[in-house]
């Protein structure tokens, strides 16, 4: 973590958020606090739940795991992001795991990193919910999604692709959003740097600084 800390303060970069595996929450969280208090980061989050705590079961176990663990971080200036992937948008029943997250947490205590992509693979609206999650959305993954005319889905850097940039940065700025992280998995032929500079030429042209 201090490499990691100096790299960031060397570079004049900001370590905005992290991904934490969901067992080091449970049982390691004084050595996670540390860690970001050396990192200067007050937004760790999960990247994905183990598959165990998918259903409605799941998501209540979840829930009550997090409480203390978010309060926790709290006391430490902290708080507890989820990132979603498309499998939260399955159906248990009248609702998605993504559905449960929302209504069940109690929204002091858990806040949403929001990956725009996966929501729209997860056929959802991601302007919606971003407008839905208002208030409790530090954290933003931005990245496109691109269709093939073989029919597939393909990353894509921002404003290069098929999602409504104006429709989700306009919920953004309305629902508070701190943090718009640009997160490409993968950038096929292209060197990782070029798509980086081609998202944020993009996002600058579409009036964000």
């Amino acid at each position: 973590p201090k490499e990691a800390a100096r790299l960031a303060q060397d570079n004049g970069l900001t370590i905005a958020a992290t991904h934490v595996a969901w067992d080091r929450f449970l049982n390691d969280l004084d050595a996670v606090i540390e860690e970001h208090l050396v990192y200067k980061c007050v937004h760790p989050a999960i990247g994905s739940l183990p598959g165990e705590y998918r259903g409605a079961d799941g998501v209540k176990r979840f829930v009550d795991e997090l409480g203390p663990i978010a309060e926790k971080l709290a006391q430490a200036g902290m708080d507890f992001s989820y990132h979603n992937h498309s499998h939260e948008f399955a159906r248990y029943g009248d609702k998605t795991m993504m559905d449960m997250l929302y209504e069940w947490a109690d929204p002091s205590l858990l806040k949403f990193e929001l990956d725009v992509y996966w929501v729209q693979h997860g056929g959802a609206d991601p302007a919606l919910w971003v407008r839905k999650c208002a208030g409790r959305e530090p954290l933003l993954h931005l990245k496109d999604m691109r269709i093939t005319p073989q029919r597939e889905q393909r990353y894509a850097e921002v404003g290069e692709g098929n999602l409504n940039w104006e429709a989700i940065l306009a919920a953004a700025r309305e629902g508070g959003v701190e943090w718009y992280l640009v997160e490409q998995d993968q950038c096929y032929d292209r060197d990782p740097f070029e798509s980086l500079a081609i998202s944020y030429r993009n996002l600058r042209a579409m009036g964000l600084t």
